[in-house]
C-alpha cells in the first residue's frame, strides 16, 4: 500500500471522503470488539481480537493500526482489566502488519500466509512469556488452558513448555484465521478506495513514490535527521521510563512491605485472640487430646486460608535454654508441622531478641533469613488472665512473594509503557515525517534535480520548486519561501549573466574577425582566407569526433576553442611588411625568411594578449595555431621542426585547412587549383606534410569541403575554374617551379 497513490474518480481531500475514513477506522475498532465476544459466546477457542487492528495497519499505516490496537486493549479492559497489560502485543502486531503490508505480503494469498508464524510468535510466544511474568504459569481458565493441561498430563512437558506450546498452537490457528479474513476483506474493498485510506498529513504537494523511495534510501554522512529524532524521542522516553520505574519500584516495594506487614500483624493478632493464655500448659501436655485444641487449630487454619499471602501460622513459648516449646503449628504443602509440646532449638535470627521474648515484650516485625527461607515475621504476645505473657502467636510471609509481587508489578508497568511508547513513537514519527522530513526532502530533491544548462530547464526547475507548496506554518515554511525566492532571483541573475556573456562572446568573436580582417586586408592575396580556413577546421573536427579519432583530445571545449581561435592563425603577418606580403612574384631567400617569421611573431602577439587576462581560455589554442600551423608531419616544417604528434593537434588540423584553401583560392601570383587536384595534393601529403588521419578525414569529407569553398567564392563573386582550364596552367607552373628554386609565396600559406 503506498502513500501517494492517486485516483481520478475519488477526491481524497473531500470532507465526504474524510468521513468515510473515520467510518472505516471506527469499523475496525468495532470488529475488534465484536468478534472476540462472538467467539466467547459460542465457546470457540479463539481470540479473533486483531482482525480490525491488522486491517487498519495494512490499509491505513503505522499510526492508525497502532492506535486501533491500543484502543482495542483499552476497551477490552472494561470487561477484564488484565487485557490492558497485553497492549504491547497489539501494537507490535499492528507495526508488523504495516511493514509487511508495505512489502506487498497481502497482495497474494500465499504471501499473506507467510505472515502467520510471525503474528503467532508475537501473540502466542511473547504473550505466553508475558502471562508468566504477570501471573506465573498455572493452568487457569484461559482459552489455551485445557490443551495445556492435556500436554502436562502426558508427562512429556514441564508446566512452562506445556503452557508455551499450548499458547503457540492456539495462536497459530487464531492468527491464521485472522490473516485469511483480512485478506478476504482487502479483496472485497474496491481498489479505487484503498489509496485514500492510508493516513497522510501532507503539508505540501505530495511526493511521488519515486521521491519517497529516494528519501528513504538517501545517504547521509552520519545519521539521518529522521534517525536522530527517533533516537532523541526514544532516549527521552527510556530515561523517563527508567526513572519512573525505579521510583515506582521503590514506592511499590515499600507499599508491599507495609501491606504484608499489616497482613502478618493482623493474622498474628487474630491467632492470639483465639488462644486462651491460661491453658498453654494444657495445650502443651495434652495437645490434640484436649477438645478445645482442635477448635483453635481449625480457627488458625481459617485465618491462614483467609489471607493467601500468609505462609506459616504458629504459637511458640520461648524457654531459657535457647529452645522453644511448640504450642500450635500448621502443616503446609512443603513443610510438615511440629507436634504440640515439641521442643526445638531457637533459630539464630531470634537470638538477638531472646531477652525481649522471654520478658514478654512486644518486638518489631522481623525480616530475616530462616531455615525456611527469607521470611517476614510478626510475633504477637499472648497473655494469661494475670496479664503475664505466656507465649507468642506468629505469622510468616515469604519475602519471595514480595519479590514476585514486585516483578509482577514491574511487568505491568513495562507492558503498559511499551504499548504507550510504540503508540507515541508512531505518532511522533508521523508528525516528523509530514512536518519536517518530507518538506526538507522535497526541497532537497528539487534542489538536486535543478538544471541550469538551458533556459527551459531552469524555468522547469523553478516551477517544480514553486509547486511544492510547502505550508507547515513554521521555520520549514520560512526556509522554503526563502529558498524559492533566492533560487528564482539567482536564475534571473544567471540569465542576465548568460545574456551578457553571449553578448561579450559575440563581441569577442567580432573583434577577432576584425583583427583578422585587418591583417588580411594588408595581404591582397588572401581574400576570404580566415573565414574559409575556420570553416574547414570546424568540418575536420566534427568528422573526427564522429569517427572517434583523437577522442581524448577532441572535447567540446577543445573544439570550441579551436574554432574561436582559427581566425588568428595568421595574426603574425601583421609584423611582415606590405612589400613582402603583396609581392606578385617569387620571394628571395631573405624575404622568405621574413615571411616565415610570421609564425613566431604570431606566438609573441598572442602571448602578449594572454599575459593581460587571468583566464587565457581559447588563446592557448590560438597560440598553438599561430606558431605551428606550418609544421610538417615529417618534421621538415617551420619554425621548430616538430614532427608527428609533437605538433599540437589544432595546428595539424589547421595545416590541412590552410594549404587546401591556398590551393583552391586565387592569388595575384597564381590561379586557383581545381578542387579535385587540391584534394589529390592533400591526399598525397598525408604522412609527410600532414597528419594522415586528419588528411584522410578531410578527403573523405570532400563534398562538404566543396560546398564551403563554393559558398565563400560565390560571396566574393568568384568561381573555381574548371579542371580542364587549369591543367594547362598547372603544367606551366610546374615547369616554372622546376627551373626556379626561389621560394614561392604560396609555400608560406
Amino acid at each position: 500500500m503506498g502513500e501517494n497513490q492517486t485516483n481520478q474518480t475519488v477526491d481524497f481531500k473531500s470532507r465526504k471522503y474524510f468521513l468515510f475514513q473515520i467510518a472505516f477506522f471506527a469499523l475496525t475498532v468495532a470488529i475488534n470488539f465484536v468478534l472476540p465476544r462472538i467467539a466467547t459466546y459460542f465457546n470457540i477457542p479463539l481470540y479473533l481480537d486483531n482482525i480490525g487492528t491488522l486491517l487498519a495497519a495494512v490499509l491505513g499505516g503505522y499510526l492508525p493500526g497502532i492506535f486501533v490496537g491500543y484502543l482495542n486493549n483499552i476497551i477490552n479492559m472494561q470487561g477484564n482489566p488484565g487485557n490492558a497489560y497485553y497492549v504491547v502485543l497489539s501494537t507490535l502486531i499492528a507495526a508488523s502488519g504495516t511493514y509487511l503490508g508495505q512489502k506487498g505480503y497481502f497482495q497474494k494469498f500465499w504471501k499473506a500466509l507467510m505472515t502467520v508464524p510471525l503474528f503467532a510468535l508475537i501473540g502466542g510466544g511473547f504473550g505466553s512469556i508475558l502471562t508468566y511474568l504477570l501471573y506465573g504459569f498455572g493452568m487457569g481458565e484461559g482459552i489455551s488452558a485445557p490443551f495445556a493441561r492435556r500436554l502436562l498430563e502426558s508427562g512429556k512437558l514441564s508446566v512452562f513448555w506445556a503452557q508455551m506450546t499450548s499458547d503457540l498452537a492456539i495462536d497459530l490457528i487464531d492468527k491464521g484465521i485472522t490473516v485469511v479474513l483480512v485478506f478476504i476483506i482487502l479483496k472485497l474493498i474496491p481498489d479505487r478506495y484503498k489509496p485514500g485510506l492510508w493516513l497522510t498529513g501532507w503539508r505540501q504537494a505530495p511526493l511521488s513514490q519515486e521521491a519517497l523511495r529516494s528519501v528513504k534510501k538517501s545517504s547521509t554522512r552520519s545519521f539521518s535527521l529522521r534517525s536522530k529524532i527517533i533516537a532523541i524521542i526514544s532516549v527521552i522516553m527510556v530515561c523517563v521510563a527508567i526513572v519512573t520505574t525505579i521510583i515506582s519500584y521503590i514506592l511499590y516495594q515499600n507499599f508491599a512491605l507495609k501491606q504484608y506487614t499489616y497482613s502478618c500483624t493482623s493474622a498474628a493478632k487474630l491467632a492470639a485472640d483465639h488462644i486462651n493464655g491460661d491453658k498453654i500448659e494444657t495445650y502443651l501436655t495434652k495437645g490434640r487430646a484436649d477438645p478445645e485444641y482442635a477448635v483453635i487449630e481449625k480457627k488458625l487454619e481459617s485465618i491462614r486460608s483467609g489471607n493467601p499471602d500468609i505462609e506459616y501460622i504458629y504459637v511458640y513459648r520461648f524457654e531459657e535454654n535457647d529452645t522453644v516449646s511448640v504450642v500450635f503449628d500448621l502443616d503446609t504443602e512443603e513443610v510438615k508441622a511440629q507436634e504440640p509440646g515439641d521442643i526445638i532449638p531457637i533459630e539464630e535470627y531470634l537470638k538477638p531478641y531472646k531477652a525481649d521474648l522471654l520478658a514478654g515484650n512486644a518486638i518489631e516485625p522481623l525480616l530475616d533469613d530462616t531455615i525456611y527461607g527469607r521470611l517476614l515475621t510478626v510475633f504477637e504476645p499472648i497473655y494469661d488472665s494475670q496479664g503475664n505473657c505466656v507465649c507468642y502467636a506468629a505469622a510468616d510471609i515469604k519475602v519471595e512473594d514480595i519479590r514476585l509481587s514486585s516483578l509482577n508489578y514491574m511487568t505491568k508497568v513495562f507492558s503498559l509503557f511499551m504499548g504507550f511508547y510504540i503508540f507515541i513513537l508512531s505518532l511522533c514519527i508521523w508528525l516528523v515525517d509530514y512536518h519536517l522530513i518530507y518538506p526538507i526532502a522535497a526541497m532537497t530533491v528539487s534542489a538536486r534535480r535543478f538544471a541550469y544548462d538551458s533556459e527551459e530547464a531552469r524555468e522547469t526547475s523553478v516551477e517544480r520548486l514553486q509547486h511544492l507548496d510547502i505550508a507547515t506554518g513554521d521555520e520549514i515554511e520560512n526556509l522554503y519561501e526563502s529558498l524559492s525566492k533566492t533560487i528564482a532571483e539567482t536564475v534571473g541573475y544567471l540569465e542576465d549573466v548568460e545574456a551578457k556573456g553571449e553578448e561579450i562572446s559575440r563581441m569577442q568573436s567580432g573583434l577577432i574577425y576584425v583583427l583578422a580582417d585587418m591583417v588580411e586586408s594588408r595581404d591582397k592575396n588572401t581574400g576570404d582566407h580566415v573565414r574559409k580556413t575556420a570553416a574547414y577546421v570546424r568540418l575536420i573536427m566534427e568528422k573526427m569526433k564522429e569517427k572517434g579519432i583523437y577522442a581524448d583530445q577532441l572535447t567540446d571545449e577543445f573544439i570550441a576553442d579551436v574554432i574561436s581561435s582559427a581566425p588568428l592563425h595568421d595574426v603574425g603577418k601583421i609584423m611582415v611588411s606590405d612589400t613582402i606580403l603583396n609581392k606578385p612574384g617569387r620571394l628571395t631567400e631573405e624575404e622568405f625568411a621574413r615571411m616565415k617569421s610570421h609564425t613566431t611573431a604570431g606566438n609573441k602577439v598572442i602571448a602578449s594578449a594572454m599575459s593581460l587576462v587571468a583566464d587565457s581560455g581559447y588563446l592557448a589554442e590560438a597560440k598553438n595555431l599561430a606558431t605551428y600551423h606550418h609544421e610538417r608531419w615529417d618534421g621538415t616544417g617551420y619554425p621548430s621542426g616538430k614532427a608527428g604528434e609533437d605538433i599540437p593537434l589544432s595546428a595539424r588540423i589547421m595545416a590541412v585547412a590552410d594549404v587546401f584553401d591556398a590551393l583552391v583560392s586565387r592569388r595575384s601570383y597564381k590561379d586557383p587549383f581545381p578542387f579535385e587536384k587540391a584534394m589529390d595534393i592533400i591526399r598525397e601529403g598525408a604522412g609527410t606534410q600532414f597528419d594522415p588521419q586528419v588528411a584522410a578525414i578531410f578527403v573523405a569529407a570532400a563534398e562538404e569541403a566543396r560546398a564551403i569553398s563554393t559558398a565563400h567564392e560565390a560571396e566574393l563573386g568568384q568561381g573555381i575554374r574548371t579542371f580542364a582550364e587549369d591543367e594547362a596552367s598547372d603544367q606551366t607552373d610546374e615547369t616554372s617551379d622546376q627551373t626556379d628554386e626561389t621560394p614561392d609565396k604560396s609555400e608560406t600559406t
